[in-house]
């Protein structure tokens, strides 16, 4: 075998020997903490997950072509992510529709500056329920709108203009 495979091959059992030990690990911390109640009982312990909390929505509003539904941003388990809701639609029209956050509350028809948007990723579907990851050094605070675009027309099928919600830091 050559070196970087034993290394590999190594690291691999070394994590694979520790997620049991880890798991039993939390599972003793929380039982312990939960031994208090009377009704706690040691193999019926949940482990709560993280919820999502939106940081600002937005309904989208036809482009070049007709855009229905709502995009929200969330932040969950310190995360962001751009989501598309079940009510999303767009044109299959587009052969190359990526998803951008821009900077302007309502974007260009055709961008001429490609450094006021950041794309989140090619659109995944025409349809439907979507979600982006946003990457960690990106501000939200500092995009106005969500935009579904045809790169190789430089054409905005449709646009959501964001509102933060209320009581909640875009950062």
């Amino acid at each position: 075998m050559k070196l970087n495979q034993l290394v590999l091959l190594g690291a691999t059992s070394l994590i694979i020997s520790t997620v049991p030990v880890l798991g039993q690990a939390a599972q003793i911390t929380a039982s312990r903490s939960l031994s208090h109640t009377p009704s706690a009982s040691n193999h019926n312990i949940l482990v709560a997950q993280g919820k999502s909390m939106a940081v600002a929505s937005g309904k989208f509003l036809a482009g070049e072509k007709p855009t229905t539904g709502s995009a929200r941003i969330v932040t969950e388990n310190g995360h962001r992510y751009l989501e598309l809701d079940g009510a999303f639609s767009t044109s299959d029209q587009g052969p190359d529709l990526h998803v951008l956050l821009d900077t302007t509350g309502k974007p260009p028809q055709a961008y001429k500056n490609q450094g006021s948007f950041v794309n989140v990723g090619r659109l995944q579907k025409y349809n439907g329920t979507q979600r982006y990851p946003i990457p960690d050094v990106v501000n939200v605070a500092n995009f106005k709108s969500v935009v579904i675009w045809c790169r190789m027309a430089n054409a905005t099928f449709g646009y959501a203009p964001l509102q933060a919600s209320s009581g909640v830091s875009a950062r």
